[in-house]
């Protein structure tokens, strides 16, 4: 029973939140720094500075059928809203939305998506298009479309037909 008593009072020292203290510098005229709540590992030293962004808007919106809505915006400029049902087949959820936020190079990024049955299909001016087609054939590949008419030509002279397929070899042997 002391055992047992002893190892829940262990277990609950180790769940507590573990302080850290900051180091005082010479130059401030505080001797501790206030407590910071740490959960994990220590982090390494950094001089990346850490920036905080408060949140505008958190809604979130669960129905009894499935149906969801969720909208978030940051102070940043991040914006992220979508809205979602299980009308798919079998009851797969259907998903469209947008996201929105400023690029590191200052570019505006506007994102419209709709996932269903056909996968995620997302929609914006800024993602690539694949050429239109007809497009210019290269040279190159002309160039092997030819080669490859003249090499059926000089078989068709050789009597060789190119619709049949030689039989397989019987000079193989049966596995041992």
């Amino acid at each position: 029973m002391k055992f047992l008593i002893l190892a829940c009072v262990a277990a609950v020292a180790v769940a507590a939140p573990q302080y850290s203290y900051g180091v005082p510098s010479a130059e401030s005229s505080e001797e501790v720094a206030a407590p910071q709540y740490t959960y994990g590992a220590p982090r390494a030293d950094s001089s990346e500075e850490i920036e905080f962004v408060p949140i505008l808007k958190d809604d979130r919106v669960h129905e009894e059928d499935g149906t969801f809505n969720f909208d978030f915006e940051a102070a940043n400029g991040i914006r992220f809203s979508q809205a979602g049902s299980p009308d798919g087949d079998d009851d797969a959820v259907i998903k469209a939305g947008e996201y929105s936020y400023t690029a590191p190079d200052g570019t505006e990024v506007h994102v419209k998506y709709v996932a269903d049955e056909n996968g995620f299909q997302p929609q914006s001016d800024l993602l690539p298009v694949a050429p239109e087609f007809p497009h210019p054939i290269p040279q190159f590949v002309l160039d092997q479309i030819a080669f490859a008419a003249e090499e059926d030509a000089a078989r068709a002279r050789a009597g060789y037909d190119s619709d049949e397929v030689a039989a397989p070899s019987s000079l193989y042997g049966r596995p041992n």
